[in-house]
């Protein structure tokens, strides 16, 4: 009678460890497809509500008023059409008594509040119209609004089915969702404000965060000593790293405002405060990049006759760069979607007039989101949400060219 041997592969208590082996890779890689699938899941479920409810934000309802210019109460000269003049020539009190009688005595049920800007509007654009009737198209109401997206209270409702008969009520695209800034009245509100602070300010924290985060990695990785101070200096990035943001907000407040007396809410404080936040991460990026790169590069540079600065930027830095931009990508992310720092600076402002330059009053997307959504009117809901597609608009944008300039790096090299 033979034995066998317990590490024979063809032994019974061996294929049973083999099963086992199997099994498990086979729930481990059952578990990891199913944690892929649940993020996947909760990520659709966010994208699907989000676009959802922020789509409807991008479009407006929109009245047909006939509006006869030389029976109204308007005196205004067509030959000299002034801001001033418009002011003088009280459009909201003419806008309320076309519309009550085009609509009814129920009109100011049905106009947006700020109805009468279409009607400046228009007459700006072309002043022969004073002397004509016409048809403008002003907003509807934040409930008719809602009503007409199958979203308001049967009265409401019963309203607009009335305007649809009449072939007054339209809905379309929003362009002044783009193109306007914040205001009380959520059909007149709009986002460029917001967008062109966010871009400012962004460039102003990528204009002073990157190149001194990159300096800083070269100096600590290339040029400075192994040395007590450069170990306190390292540990100091990295715990800067871990920082919350709003501390960066208290030191902003404290030193560029309080001590400085910079202009309070403008994107050049904004940019500095989160340049800032942003430059440990792009110092700790940028010295692994560095630390990355071959040792030999560095030899081969140096026994050619290359000096040690010719060997950093023409041969270290170039083949560190896709990772520095890496971590630009990120502190720049995270940079765009920070609140917290911003309003302690004064970046909460209700700004109506899209900021000139860096110095200007201005506002950035995540504190508009903000705002819009601590709003009582229900019209604010949606247009918080077109924000946030916005606001992952920019995001995406923002990224995808980092992407691109650092995949230009690679193929170079």
């Amino acid at each position: 009678m033979t034995t066998r041997n317990p590490t024979d592969w063809k032994s019974d208590a061996m294929r049973k460890r083999i099963a086992r082996r199997y099994a498990a890779e086979r729930r481990f890689k059952f578990a990891g497809l199913f944690a892929v699938a649940l993020s996947a899941a909760f990520l659709a479920f966010l994208l699907f509500t989000m676009i959802g409810n922020g789509l409807r934000g991008f479009t407006r309802t929109e009245i047909a008023l006939q509006v006869n210019f030389p029976a109204s109460p308007l005196l205004l000269d067509p030959a000299n059409i002034t801001d001033a003049a418009l002011a003088n020539a009280n459009l909201p009190m003419v806008t309320g008594q076309v519309a009550k009688a085009a609509l009814g005595p129920d009109a100011d049920a049905l106009l947006s509040p700020t109805a009468w800007i279409s009607i400046r509007d228009a007459i700006k654009a072309d002043p022969a119209i004073l002397g004509q009737t016409v048809t403008i198209r002003v907003p509807a109401s934040t409930t008719i609004d809602l009503a007409a997206k199958h979203e308001g209270a049967p009265e409401a409702e019963a309203a607009v089915e009335r305007l649809r008969k009449a072939g007054l009520l339209t809905t379309g695209f929003n362009w002044g969702f783009l193109t306007s800034s914040d205001g009380t009245d959520p059909t007149q509100v709009g986002i460029w404000g917001a967008f062109k602070g966010s871009l400012l300010t962004m460039l102003v924290t990528l204009a002073l965060s990157f190149p001194v985060g990159v300096a800083t990695a070269l100096y600590l990785e290339e040029y400075a000593p192994k040395a007590w101070w450069t170990d306190i200096i390292e540990v100091s990035i990295n715990n800067l790293a871990a920082v919350p943001s709003i501390i960066f907000g208290l030191l902003g407040l404290s030193i560029f405002l309080n001590f400085m007396h910079l202009p309070r809410s403008a994107p050049l404080i904004g940019g500095m405060t989160l340049a800032l936040m942003t430059m440990p991460v792009i110092v700790i990026a940028g010295r692994n990049a560095i630390k990355s790169v071959p040792p030999s590069i560095r030899d081969a540079a140096l026994g050619i006759g290359a000096s040690p600065v010719q060997v950093v930027f023409h041969h270290v830095l170039p083949l560190a760069l896709p990772g520095i931009l890496t971590g630009t990508i990120i502190g720049m992310a995270r940079a765009l979607g920070e609140t917290a720092p911003l309003l302690m600076i004064g970046m909460r402002a209700f700004i109506a007039t899209p900021p000139g330059g860096i110095n200007d009053p201005a506002t950035v997307l995540p504190v508009q989101i903000f705002l819009w959504s601590d709003e009582v009117s229900r019209g604010f809901v949606e247009k918080t949400s077109a924000a946030i597609i916005v606001l992952l608009a920019f995001l995406l944008a923002m990224n995808g060219l980092a992407i691109y300039l650092r995949n230009k790096f690679e193929t170079r090299w």
